[in-house]
C-alpha cells in the first residue's frame, strides 16, 4: 500500500464513516448521494480488496449496505480468492446489521437484477440463520417475501402459504395465528410487533392512546424513543428506559426534548448521559490524562431535517466520555456557555478563540469535535493550530485530533481544519477511542505497511467475532 493508496483509503473510512447521503447543513441530498456514489465506484475500481476489508471497520450501515450491493454487482471482476474472502465479510457484516436494512438490501439488489449465484447463496444463509422465522414473516413481509423470490427459495412449513397464498387459513404457528386473528379480534392486536400493531389499531379504529397504553410492553426501546413525543400530545404515557441507551443515541434523545424539561429532569438524565459514558469508557477510563476539548454548538451542529441535531448530538456525547476518560477535563463550547445539558445549536463557529482557550490549559489531549466550519473570524483555528504546532509543540507531545461527525461532498471527505492536527470521521462518540488511536494513520508519520497490518488486524478479528 502506498502513500496515494493510503490516502485514498483514509478519505474513504471517513466518508463511509459519517456519510448518509442524506441533506447536511452545508449541503443537499442529491450533492451527498451523488458525492458518495462515485466514490464507492472509484475505490472498488481501484483497491478492491480494501474496499471489502473496509466492512470489517466501524463504518455505518447506510455505507455497508451500499458496499455490499457495489460488491455483488461486480462479481464478475473478483478474483477466486477475493470472492472466498467478500464472501465471509459479507455475510458477518449482515449479522450485525439492523434487519430492515438487510431486507432493503435485498430489495436493492433484486431491482438492480443482480441474482448471480453468489447473492442468492448469500440471502439464502441470511435467512436461514435468522432467529424467529415467524416473526421476520410478519414483521418484515412484503421484504422477507421478496427475498426468498430473488434468491429462488421455497420456504418451510407454514411460512409459504403465510407469504405467497394469502387468504385466512388457520395456522398452528402462534403469531402467525395471532396475526389472522387480528384481522376481527382487537385483543390480537396487542399480541403482535408494534409496527404491525399499528396498522390493525387503524383498520379497527382504536383510540391512539388506548393503543399506545396497551401496545407499550410490546414496543423495542427505540419504538419507545420515536412515539413518545407523538403519546404526549394523545395523553399516553410511554416509558423510555434510559439506563440500557447507548450514548450517542441518548444525547439525541435528550436534545430532543424542550429545554425547560431537561431543567425539570437534570437529575435523572444527567446521570443517565454520565452511566451511558461510563459503559463506551470502559477500561480506558481516567487513563486520557488532562484533556481540552473544543465542542461545536453553533447553528450548524442543528445538522439537516433529516438528520436533526446529528452533530450537536456527537459533540454532547463526546463531551461526557471525555469527562470519563480524562484526569482532569476542560469541555469549551464554542457559544461559550457551560451548562451542557441545555446545549442547543446557536450563533457563529469561533473555533480559533476557543482553540487559543484549550491549548492555555497545557492539556494531554486536545479534541476538538466540530464540522470544521471555521468562520469567526474564518480560518483562525488553522492558523492557530498550524502555529502551536511548528513552533510550541513540535515534538507533538499533545495528541490533538479533530473529529468530524458531516462528511463534506465537494472535497470528498470530512471537512479539515489544517493539515498539522489529523482529521477522522466520526459516526458515535462511543467510536472515538479506537478514532483517536486511529488518527495516528491520516499524519503521514506510521507508514502505509502499518495501515495495511491495521486492516489486516481488523478484519481477522472481525472474523473472529462472527
Amino acid at each position: 500500500m502506498d502513500a496515494i493508496t493510503a490516502d485514498d483509503m483514509l478519505m474513504f473510512i471517513n466518508a463511509a464513516t459519517t456519510s448518509t447521503a442524506q441533506r447536511e447543513f452545508h449541503g443537499g441530498a442529491e450533492d451527498q448521494r451523488l458525492s458518495l456514489d462515485f466514490l464507492h465506484d472509484y475505490v472498488i475500481g481501484n483497491y478492491r480488496d480494501l474496499y471489502a476489508a473496509a466492512l470489517a471497520l466501524d463504518i455505518n450501515d447506510h455505507n455497508a449496505a451500499l458496499m455490499v450491493r457495489k460488491l455483488l454487482e461486480t462479481t464478475g471482476e473478483a478474483t477466486e480468492e477475493q470472492r472466498r474472502v467478500e464472501g465471509a465479510l459479507i455475510a458477518r457484516r449482515l449479522r450485525v446489521m439492523p434487519p430492515q436494512r438487510v431486507y432493503d438490501l435485498f430489495r436493492a439488489l433484486r431491482r438492480a437484477r443482480v441474482n448471480n449465484r453468489r447473492t442468492r447463496a448469500i440471502i439464502r444463509e441470511w435467512v436461514a440463520a435468522r432467529p424467529d422465522p415467524a416473526f421476520d414473516a410478519v414483521k418484515y413481509r412484503t421484504g422477507l417475501k421478496l427475498a426468498l423470490r430473488h434468491a429462488h427459495v421455497a420456504p418451510d412449513g407454514e411460512l409459504g402459504p403465510f407469504l405467497f397464498t394469502g387468504g385466512h387459513r388457520r395456522y398452528h404457528t402462534p403469531l402467525l395465528e395471532t396475526w389472522r386473528r387480528a384481522h376481527y379480534e382487537q385483543a390480537s392486536v396487542y399480541e403482535l410487533p408494534y409496527t404491525v400493531a399499528e396498522g390493525f389499531a387503524a383498520r379497527h379504529r382504536i383510540d391512539r392512546a388506548t393503543f399506545l397504553r396497551r401496545i407499550e410492553p410490546r414496543m423495542t426501546r427505540l419504538e419507545r424513543l420515536r412515539v413518545q413525543q407523538s403519546a404526549r400530545r394523545d395523553k399516553a404515557d410511554v416509558a423510555v428506559d434510559l439506563g440500557s441507551m447507548p450514548l450517542t443515541r441518548l444525547a439525541s434523545y435528550v436534545l430532543s426534548l424542550p429545554l425547560p424539561e431537561r431543567v425539570d429532569r437534570r437529575g435523572e438524565l444527567t446521570g443517565a448521559l454520565r452511566a451511558a459514558a461510563v459503559r463506551a469508557a470502559g477500561r480506558v477510563a481516567g487513563g486520557w490524562g488532562r484533556v481540552a476539548a473544543v465542542l461545536d454548538d453553533s447553528f450548524s451542529a442543528f445538522g439537516s431535517a433529516q438528520k436533526r441535531r446529528r452533530p450537536l448530538a456527537v459533540a454532547l456525547a463526546c463531551h461526557y466520555l471525555l469527562a470519563e476518560l480524562a484526569t482532569e477535563y476542560v469541555p469549551l463550547w464554542t457559544s461559550g456557555r457551560t451548562d451542557a445539558l441545555l446545549a442547543y445549536p446557536y450563533g457563529m463557529t469561533p473555533l480559533g478563540d476557543r482553540v487559543l482557550d484549550a491549548l492555555e490549559h497545557a492539556p494531554d489531549r486536545l479534541l476538538i469535535v466540530s464540522d470544521g466550519w471555521d468562520n469567526a473570524p474564518y480560518g483562525l483555528a488553522s492558523e492557530v493550530l498550524r502555529v502551536w504546532r511548528a513552533r510550541l509543540d513540535p515534538d507533538r507531545r499533545v495528541v490533538a485530533v479533530h473529529l468530524n461527525p458531516v462528511y463534506d461532498a465537494v472535497d470528498f471527505d470530512v471537512r479539515r481544519l489544517t493539515p498539522a492536527v489529523p482529521t477522522v470521521g466520526v459516526r458515535d462518540a462511543e467510536d472515538v477511542p479506537a478514532l483517536v488511536g486511529f488518527a495516528r494513520f491520516t499524519e503521514g508519520r506510521t507508514g502505509s505497511a502499518a495501515l495495511r497490518a491495521h486492516f489486516d488486524d481488523r478484519v481477522a478479528r472481525f472474523l473472529e467475532e462472527g
